[in-house]
């Protein structure tokens, strides 16, 4: 529970700065939907940011992760992307794809999984992207504002 507020107070930080965040991200990105509910199954499940991507014509899908990158975000982002390419995409659009950020990668993992071969962190998308360090850096000063606002919200509650 208290990762999900974590991730909530990141996702908040960047809705904030929402329109620097995209031109970081680079040009030709639309934010669609924060939170994006799919049912799957009669359960819901949450994405936390969706934007589309008008020069690559098609949905970016975005989960913010505040630990160390796990498998099991691999899955949950292929289900998410699945349910995207089935329910949101519009004709003529490309499959969507996927970026998970997370405060640590886990580099023999994601290498292991080969993640670009499901449309998450393909390359054509990271081109899009400012350098990965540069992003890195972004991400990570979020994160401390978001756990530092944390700590002044338990000193004055």
């Amino acid at each position: 529970m208290q990762n999900t507020y974590l991730e909530k107070d990141l996702e908040a930080a960047i809705l904030r700065d929402l329109e620097a965040f995209i031109l970081e991200l680079g040009k030709g990105f639309a934010f669609v939907e924060r939170q994006k509910r799919m049912i799957i199954d009669g359960e819901d499940f949450y994405l936390d940011l969706l934007f589309y991507h008008r020069n690559l014509k098609r949905l970016v899908a975005i989960e913010l992760k505040l630990g160390k990158f796990e498998a099991q975000h691999k899955g949950q982002m292929e289900l998410y992307l699945k349910w995207l390419n089935n329910y949101e995409k519009a004709e003529g659009e490309n499959a969507p794809i996927g970026l998970i950020l997370c405060a640590e990668s886990s580099r023999e993992q994601i290498e292991l999984l080969e993640m670009h071969k499901d449309g998450i962190m393909v390359a054509e998308y990271w081109t899009e992207l400012p350098p990965k360090k540069q992003l890195e850096q972004k991400i990570h000063s979020i994160l401390i504002e978001a756990r530092e606002k944390i700590e002044r919200n338990k000193v004055l509650g």
